[in-house]
């Protein structure tokens, strides 16, 4: 399957890692999901990933088909039952992603916010922008060094 650069794309972050099983099994679940995806009767041209252990990426190229309110509102219901049956928060927006030697660590604003202020997170620290909305911005802008993110205006008092 391809997908246009312009492709919409949401992220969803974990509190936690997701097991192997876990991610087997959520990958399944998305796979599912992605394959009966609908907008007004419509099949959307979309997939759902797990990546790193910790994001759930959704991917809807709208050539063919656009995503509605209702198409949305059923990609937050599948979220929400993996929150469920996992134990996890997907939409908690202050917790942190970063690198550390291919490593992704994921912590609240509060520690995040230490780990700048005595450097264990600096201006070339990969860190994650889940605020990506394209599938061009995600393969570009996701990954990309605190100094390069939103993240260091954010932070920028504490460099």
């Amino acid at each position: 399957m391809s997908f246009s650069p312009q492709s919409k794309v949401w992220v969803y972050q974990s509190n936690r890692a997701f097991t192997d099983n876990e991610v087997t099994s959520i990958q399944q679940k998305l796979n599912d999901f992605a394959a009966q995806w609908k907008a007004h009767g419509h099949q959307l041209n979309a997939k759902a990933e797990v990546l790193h252990h910790f994001f759930i990426v959704f991917t809807v190229d709208e050539a063919s088909a656009g995503v509605t309110g209702c198409s949305i509102d059923a990609s937050v219901r599948i979220i929400k039952e993996i929150e469920q049956e996992y134990k996890v928060d997907l939409f908690d927006r202050f917790n942190m992603a970063y690198k550390v030697d291919d490593k992704v660590i994921v912590t609240n604003k509060e520690d995040f916010e230490t780990l700048v202020s005595i450097k264990k997170v600096g201006p070339k620290t990969v860190v994650f922008n889940n605020l990506v909305q394209t599938l061009d911005e995600f393969q570009n802008k996701w990954e990309v060094p605190f100094e390069q993110s939103w993240h260091s205006k954010v932070f920028a008092h504490l460099l």
